[in-house]
C-alpha cells in the first residue's frame, strides 16, 4: 500500500479497503451487477464509481416505508469535451430509453444521464462503448475527466495543444484493469486500436519511486489514489476552464512559429470543502515550474506517484491534493516532485493576464468554416415549455452530423459547419425556441451555473437547478428597481458545499447549507482568478431581496468606473461589507 504523509501511520480507510480488495475494479460489482436487485452494496458502489457511475435515489419520490427509488447516474469521459456524432445520438436515444429523457452537461466537459436502473445499466454501457464513448474513470479515486478550451479554432496551434495533450494526459492516467470491458462488454474491448507506444512506455517507465512494473497498475497499484484527481490543459489567456481550480493544470507554451515547446505547470487546486470543518476549504493552485514537452509524462506521473504516496488514506475529508500542498508548503511539495522527476523543473514562464470567454453564437473556425455556441441554462438538455433544445441539438447532428464539444460553463458548441450550412442550422434552433445571438440572452443566466443537487444527487442538501432560475429573476428584477439592469454578475449555486460548478470562484456564490438556506460567497472576479470569501453563513433564500438590496446599492454609490462587483468587493473589503449587512439586517431574520 502507498505511504501516508504522517510520520505515524494511520488505520486506512475503509474504502481504502474496498479498493484493494476489489481484484482491480472488479468485485463485489461483477457479482451483484448479475443478481436480481435494485441496487448496489456500499462495497460494490464504492467500485461502481470507478465505472463512471454513482447510485443515487430520486428523493421526489420518497415513501415512507417503502424502499427507495434507486437510480444510476452515468457520467462520460470525454476529454476537452469532444463528443462525437455518433456519440451524441446514442446518448440522446440512450437517455430517452433508459434515462429520465434529458441528459445534463457538466462543469467538467461531460455528459451525465440521470434515471438509469440497475437491471439496464449493463446495456447502456456497452451501447455507449459501442458509439465511440466511455465512462472509464468518470468518477472514483483517480483522474477525472480531463479540460481544455472547447473552442475548435483550427488556425491557432496552440489550442490544437491543448485538445492533443488533453487526451494525453486521460490516456497516461487511465486506468489498466480489463475489468471495464469484462464486466460491461463481456471481455470484448471495442476500442482494438493500439495505444500509443510512447504513452505505454511512460506509463512504465520508472520514476524514483516505486511503480508497479509488475502490477496490472503501474502507477495506480491496488489501491488507486487517495481520492479524485482533475486536470486540464488550457493556453495563455483564455481561462475558460478555471484554471487554478485543478490539482494539475498545464498551459501550453509555444515558440514564435507556433510549434509546442513546453508547458507551465500549476498544481494544488480544487472546489471541495465541508460545512463546520475549518481542515477543509477551497484553494486556487500555485505554479510549479515549466517543463519541456519532452519531460511532461515523466513530470505528469511523478505529481501522480507523490499524490499516491503521500496523500492521506485515513480522511477522505483532507485526501485531496490540495491538502498535501498546503500542509507541506508549495516549496517543499516541488523538491519532492524533482526528487520522482530525476531533475530540476524550470523557472514558470510569465503568463498574460486571463481571461474568460464563453463562446456563444457564431465564430471563425479559422479555416473557413465556423463553429456555433449555445447556451444549456444549467446544463440541462430537455424539451420543456416552448423551448425544445434536446430535440433540437438531435435534428441538427443527425441532419449534418456535426461533432460537439461541452463547455466548461456547461454549454454546447456546433463545428466544422460550412457557411452554406448556416441557415439551416438557424432555422433548425429558431424552429424549436433555441435562441443563437447571445446578445440576446439573459446577462446573469448566461453567466451562470447550477450543479443537479436534488431530487438525485445523494450529496445535497437543498436545491440548486431548480432553484437558480427563479433566484436569478428575482435578482434581475431587483437591479432592474435599482436601475442596475444592465449589471452582469457571475453567479453560480449549489446544493452543497462539494462545490461542483465551482462557486467559490463567483462574484455570488450561493452554497446550499440547509433547506432552503444557502451561504454566501462573495469576491470572485470574472476572470477566474481570485478565490470568493464566505460572506454569510446562512441566508434563507425567501429573504434574498432584502439581503441583496444595500449590498447592490452601496456597489452603485461606490464603484470606480466599469469595475466589477467581484473587484469591487475586495477593494472595498470584506469589514466594510459586512457592516453593511450587520447594521441592515440586524433582528431582521434576513442572514444568520
Amino acid at each position: 500500500m502507498a505511504i501516508s504523509q504522517n510520520s505515524t501511520p494511520r488505520k486506512p480507510s475503509k474504502i481504502e479497503r474496498i479498493k484493494a480488495n476489489s481484484d482491480f475494479l472488479r468485485e463485489p460489482l461483477a457479482t451483484e451487477l448479475l443478481q436480481d436487485t435494485t441496487h448496489f452494496s456500499e462495497a460494490a458502489l464504492q467500485i461502481l464509481k470507478f465505472h463512471g457511475s454513482y447510485q443515487q435515489d430520486n428523493r421526489d419520490n420518497r415513501v415512507k416505508g417503502q424502499e427507495k427509488d434507486y437510480q444510476m447516474m452515468l457520467r462520460t469521459r470525454t476529454p476537452g469535451g469532444f463528443v462525437p456524432s455518433q456519440f451524441y445520438l446514442a446518448l440522446d436515444r440512450l437517455s430517452e430509453v433508459y434515462g429520465n429523457q434529458t441528459l445534463r452537461a457538466t462543469s467538467r466537459q461531460a455528459f451525465q444521464m440521470h434515471g438509469i436502473l440497475k437491471q439496464n445499466l449493463k446495456t447502456v454501457i456497452a451501447d455507449i462503448v459501442r458509439s465511440m464513448g466511455s465512462t472509464l474513470g468518470a468518477c472514483g479515486d483517480l483522474n477525472r475527466n480531463v479540460m481544455a478550451p472547447p473552442a475548435p479554432f483550427k488556425n491557432r496551434p496552440e489550442y490544437q495543444y491543448a485538445w492533443k495533450y488533453a487526451n494525453k494526459v486521460a490516456n497516461l492516467f487511465t486506468p489498466q484493469t480489463g475489468a471495464y470491458y469484462e464486466i460491461w462488454l463481456d471481455g470484448d474491448k471495442i476500442i482494438s486500436a493500439e495505444e500509443a507506444p510512447e504513452r505505454k512506455v511512460a506509463r512504465q517507465q520508472d520514476l524514483n519511486a516505486e511503480i508497479f512494473t509488475e502490477s496490472v497498475e503501474p502507477l495506480y497499484g491496488t489501491h488507486y489514489l487517495p481520492r479524485k484527481f482533475k486536470c486540464c490543459v488550457t493556453v495563455p489567456e483564455d481561462n475558460s476552464v478555471d484554471v487554478y481550480t485543478h490539482d494539475i493544470s498545464l498551459v501550453v507554451i509555444t515558440n514564435k512559429d507556433g510549434e509546442l515547446e513546453g508547458f507551465d505547470v500549476l498544481t494544488g487546486g480544487g472546489m471541495g470543502r465541508t460545512h463546520n470543518k475549518e481542515e477543509t476549504f477551497a484553494r486556487l493552485s500555485d505554479p510549479l515550474g515549466y517543463v519541456e514537452k519532452e519531460d511532461i509524462y515523466k513530470l505528469l506521473k511523478a505529481i501522480g506517484a507523490i499524490q499516491r504516496d503521500y496523500g492521506d488514506r485515513s480522511n477522505r475529508l483532507h485526501a485531496r491534493m490540495k491538502y498535501l500542498i498546503h500542509d507541506w508548503g508549495i516549496d517543499k511539495f516541488k523538491i519532492k516532485v524533482e526528487s520522482y522527476f530525476g531533475k530540476s523543473l524550470k523557472p514558470f514562464k510569465e503568463l498574460p493576464a486571463w481571461q474568460y470567454q464563453d463562446f456563444l453564437g457564431w465564430h471563425e473556425q479559422g479555416d473557413g468554416k465556423l463553429f456555433l455556441g449555445i447556451l444549456v441554462e444549467n446544463g440541462r438538455i430537455q424539451d420543456q415549455g416552448s423551448l425544445k433544445l434536446k430535440t433540437a441539438v438531435r435534428k441538427i447532428v443527425e441532419q449534418f452530423n456535426f461533432p460537439l464539444r461541452l463547455t466548461p460553463n456547461h454549454n454546447l458548441i456546433f463545428y466544422e459547419i460550412e457557411r452554406s450550412q448556416q441557415k439551416a442550422v438557424e432555422q433548425v434552433l429558431e424552429a424549436h425556441g433555441v435562441e443563437i445571438n447571445p446578445d440576446q440572452l439573459d446577462g446573469l443566466t448566461r453567466y451562470a451555473m447550477a450543479c443537479p443537487a436534488l431530487p438525485t444527487c445523494g450529496l445535497a442538501i437543498t436545491e440548486s437547478e431548480r432553484a437558480l432560475p427563479g433566484v436569478l429573476e428575482r435578482i434581475n428584477l431587483l437591479l432592474e428597481k435599482l436601475n442596475m439592469a444592465n449589471e452582469q454578475l457571475v453567479i453560480r449555486m449549489t446544493g452543497c458545499p462539494n462545490g461542483c460548478v465551482r462557486p467559490y470562484l463567483a462574484e455570488l456564490g450561493f452554497v446550499g447549507s440547509g433547506p432552503g438556506t444557502y451561504q454566501v460567497w462573495l469576491g470572485g472576479t470574472t476572470d477566474g482568478t481570485k478565490l470568493a470569501q464566505p460572506y454569510v453563513q446562512r441566508l434563507r433564500i425567501k429573504n434574498l431581496e432584502a439581503f441583496l438590496e444595500p449590498i447592490f446599492l452601496y456597489f452603485q454609490a461606490n464603484r470606480e468606473l466599469d469595475e466589477s462587483f467581484g473587484v469591487f468587493c475586495n477593494r472595498i473589503g470584506f469589514d466594510k461589507l459586512q457592516g453593511i449587512c450587520n447594521t441592515f439586517c440586524k433582528n431582521s431574520g434576513v442572514g444568520s
